[in-house]
């Protein structure tokens, strides 16, 4: 049986062992490299815990086409831990598709959030998604019709001038409205209300799907167009 040692998010001791019961296997991300939930239970407390690991760069060789629980010995050394399986992982709204890296993590910082109801977190995490999405779209400094530097610089005066000058779609202006002028959304004050946050959340999520999404199943659609039209030799 494989097993390891980590920090137990039950009994609260560090680095104790773990039996890894049963794994897994996640969709790979960035680095491309095998990632897992597995099933654990620990040495201490006998309490199961499901935490999530990668594989490391070096330990990609040893794991590939391996099942992780049928690893004999310690898995620890080739595994980087990326956390546990918690309540901030229920109800917590997914992304859309096809966004850049950064992006997406803010968003899923802000979900997150919003799962465990810190309200005022997931505002600024949400702005935070909103502010890298649109700042790409605008015209370069200088650029004939350019905003100011303070528009620029405001996401609640961005909004408004990218609306005005046809660069986001105006059928998605009404839902912006939850992003306040002054970018005093209640999170600097800490009085993000659970509605706010969601309003938030629904308007990433709208304007991240039409920005990013949308092209990128459009293009793909376009793809399997042309191979049907050109199935080649």
């Amino acid at each position: 049986m494989a097993e390891f040692a980590h920090d137990c998010p039950r009994c609260k001791r560090s680095q104790v062992t773990f039996d890894l019961l049963e794994s897994s296997a996640l969709p790979p991300e960035q680095s491309g490299y095998p990632r897992w939930e597995m099933f654990s239970r620990c040495r201490r407390c006998f309490r199961r815990t499901i935490f999530v690991a990668e594989a490391q760069q070096w330990g990609f060789d040893l794991l590939t086409g391996e099942k992780l629980a049928e690893v004999k010995g310690s898995v620890e050394y080739v595994l980087s831990f990326k956390g546990f399986v918690s309540l901030k992982d229920f109800s917590a709204v997914q992304p859309p598709e096809d966004l850049p890296d950064d992006v997406a993590q803010a968003f899923k910082e802000g979900a997150r959030c919003v799962a465990v109801q810190c309200y005022n977190a997931a505002g600024t995490m949400f702005r935070l998604a909103i502010d890298l999405a649109t700042d790409p779209l605008l015209p370069a400094i200088g650029a004939s019709g350019a905003p100011n530097a303070t528009t620029r610089r405001n996401l609640g005066l961005r909004l408004p001038w990218m609306f005005d000058n046809k660069v986001l779609p105006e059928d998605l202006r009404e839902l912006a409205t939850c992003v306040k002028e002054d970018g005093n959304d209640g999170a600097h004050k800490g009085t993000l209300s659970k509605h706010d946050a969601e309003d938030l959340q629904d308007f990433a999520h709208a304007l991240l799907d039409r920005i990013h999404s949308e092209p990128a199943r459009l293009k793909a659609a376009q793809a399997r167009r042309a191979a049907r039209r050109n199935p080649g030799p």
